[in-house]
């Protein structure tokens, strides 16, 4: 059968989210998950679906696509599809083609899994290597010690106190609470967690929200951040202690995170929180 580009729209979420979730276990390249569709989410279901594209073969999805920002495709294939040449040729033709709907031109970024196919037909076809990203994991066998700060999983209630950390912490975000409802309201954010840890002065100092794939799987962390005005007193450590401890309760596996080599200070306090530095990953890019 024929590989078959698509839309999956809004009814079709529902499937991909479940298939995202099928697709992760301990040990897999770091790629797409669940939760990365959920907080995208914060746009809007109808954003959402706009931003989704799925290839599947004899009405079987073995790729997923999120179109995450201008020229950029985080893409995740079926594990026992990695290698899969037809599958792969066709990848690389549909986000090479700028009519195809899914990249536009000039320059271009895609996220792969590292090891897939596609991997070698782009640096064939002369993509590039962009910055290095750390993943990162922590195992989560063993219970998880507890914070040393004041937790507390944010309701409708908290969203402001969620959204305003937010915005305190990461330049540029316009995180508001009508995102934080989107969010809430999306698929995945059934089996996730938004957290904001307390100083001794019931300032909120830091937030986190998780993301479970289900019970035996890795769970994510998207986004983790400190309020700016907070920094340098463990608050990183301490909020990401305690989505550890929120993905276990959930029954995740293992916590897992990714961000940026060259922001040292994020490597460094997720490692302090007992997460394990893996190999680096690298987009593929395309010049304009």
């Amino acid at each position: 059968m024929t590989i078959v580009l698509q839309e999956p729209g809004i009814d079709g979420l529902s499937d991909v989210v479940g298939v995202l979730r099928e697709w992760q276990y301990d040990g897999a390249p770091m790629q797409l998950h669940p939760g990365d569709l959920g907080w995208f989410w914060r746009f809007g279901v109808k954003a959402t679906a706009a931003a989704v594209r799925t290839w599947s073969r004899d009405g079987k999805v073995l790729a997923v696509g999120l179109l995450d920002g201008p020229g950029l495709l985080r893409l995740t294939i079926v594990p026992d599809a990695q290698q899969d040449e037809e599958l792969a040729q066709k990848l690389v033709e549909d986000v090479t083609e700028p009519e195809r709907g899914v990249l536009p031109e000039g320059k271009v970024n895609i996220e792969a899994p590292m090891g897939a196919r596609i991997q070698d037909l782009l640096v064939e076809g002369g993509w590039n290597t962009d910055e290095p990203w750390t993943p990162l994991r922590r195992d989560l066998t063993e219970p998880v010690t507890d914070p040393g700060v004041r937790i507390e999983v944010v309701g409708p209630e908290q969203a402001c106190v969620r959204t305003a950390v937010q915005r305190a912490s990461f330049d540029g975000s316009a995180f508001t609470d009508g995102h934080w409802r989107a969010m809430a309201a999306g698929l995945p954010y059934a089996d996730a967690r938004c957290l904001v840890a307390y100083d001794e002065q019931r300032n909120a100092v830091a937030a986190v929200t998780v993301w479970s794939a289900g019970p035996g799987k890795p769970g994510l962390l998207e986004p983790m951040g400190v309020h700016r005005e907070h920094r340098g007193h463990g608050y990183g450590k301490a909020i990401t202690v305690a989505a550890a401890a929120a993905l276990r309760k959930l029954g995740s596996s293992s916590a897992i995170v990714c961000t940026p080599s060259s922001n040292v200070g994020a490597v460094a306090t997720y490692t302090s929180a007992g997460f394990q530095p893996l190999p680096e990953i690298r987009d593929r890019c395309r010049d304009a």
